[in-house]
């Protein structure tokens, strides 16, 4: 029972990684077809389109926040692999899931946090656009909820024995 819920669990962070990492793909493709079409209508063309340098950082700050439920599903984020390789098995699933613990409490924080940032948001304005601010400030409880729910899909499917510690744990030698 227990196993099919942690593969169930797996299934589902899967396919939402999968989403938002193309997602994040799609956002630094627009990030960068703003910037460029910025520098083209201010050197060649004199457009004076004033609004590219502003909605080019809304959606870099999008793709980078939704960009760290990514690192945290594939557990590439930043870890204590030089002192846990060398831990016991089970004192390192103790340790990797005291940090996802610990993470998940930042994550949630931050999503509190990020609730009440995008509600005051509603109420402040785009210099250039004169949109409010709530969907540039929904960018952080929106990635904040993405990563708790990855970062429990990754402490699930370690205590379940369903991640096997990459090859890189291994110590290098140093020459």
């Amino acid at each position: 029972m227990v196993a099919r819920l942690v593969a169930s669990a797996d299934t589902v962070g899967r396919r939402l990684n999968w989403f938002v990492e193309r997602f994040c793909a799609v956002l630094v493709a627009v990030m960068v077809a703003i910037v460029w079409f910025g520098v083209v209508s201010r050197y060649l063309v004199d457009l004076g389109a004033t609004w590219t340098e502003e909605l080019a950082r809304y959606v870099m700050i999008w793709a980078a926040l939704l960009a760290i439920s990514c690192g945290a599903y594939r557990r590439e984020h930043i870890g204590l692999d030089f002192f846990s390789y060398r831990l016991a098995p089970r004192a390192r699933l103790v340790l990797t899931v005291t940090l996802d613990l610990i993470g998940i409490g930042f994550f949630l924080f931050l999503f509190v946090y990020g609730l009440g940032m995008a509600s005051a948001g509603a109420s402040q304005y785009a210099m250039i656009f004169g949109m409010t601010m709530f969907f540039p400030f929904a960018a952080v409880p929106v990635a904040a909820a993405l990563t708790v729910f990855q970062i429990t899909v990754t402490m699930l499917r370690n205590i379940g024995g369903l991640e096997k510690p990459p090859s890189h744990y291994e110590p290098s030698v140093i020459q």
